[in-house]
């Protein structure tokens, strides 16, 4: 792969859905579908909404932990980004990402105290595509 954050990064753009794991108590992985991030940097930072009052939430609060997984089944690839997520409460975060019609799942509006920001910071990737996958470290 010549060009990491174009390649997957064009790929992450077209998909519908976008998979997060996280840690729970017993130290066994949670995945979880997820609309995509409203928001990336690069393949480095990725913005996902989610409740405050979430499992996941909580878990991500107690370890930071986590990967998202972005799958283009149309070409049978994929990829695994490896890193940490943080919860970010601040206004400034929420509103960010905020869209028109947000209040469907966050009645409050941006203030509202059950919405959230998920926030991944990528350290390391795999890459699967042509019946090959190809590791990469995320600078």
């Amino acid at each position: 792969m010549k060009d990491p954050e174009q390649t997957i990064g064009n790929m992450i753009d077209k998909q519908g859905v976008a998979f997060i794991a996280s840690i729970d108590e017993n130290g066994f992985p949670n995945a979880k579908a997820m609309l995509p991030p409203r928001k990336r940097e690069g393949i480095k930072k990725f913005y996902f909404t989610t409740n405050t009052s979430s499992m996941r939430v909580a878990q991500y609060k107690k370890n930071p932990k986590a990967c998202i997984y972005f799958c283009d089944r149309r070409f049978f690839r994929g990829v695994m980004l490896v890193g940490t997520m943080n919860v970010l409460e601040d206004q400034v975060s929420k509103k960010m990402i905020w869209q028109d019609g947000d209040t469907m799942y966050y009645p409050g509006g941006v203030t509202d105290p059950d919405y959230c920001v998920l926030c991944f910071t990528a350290q390391s990737g795999r890459y699967y595509a042509n019946f090959k996958s190809e590791d990469f470290k995320i600078i």
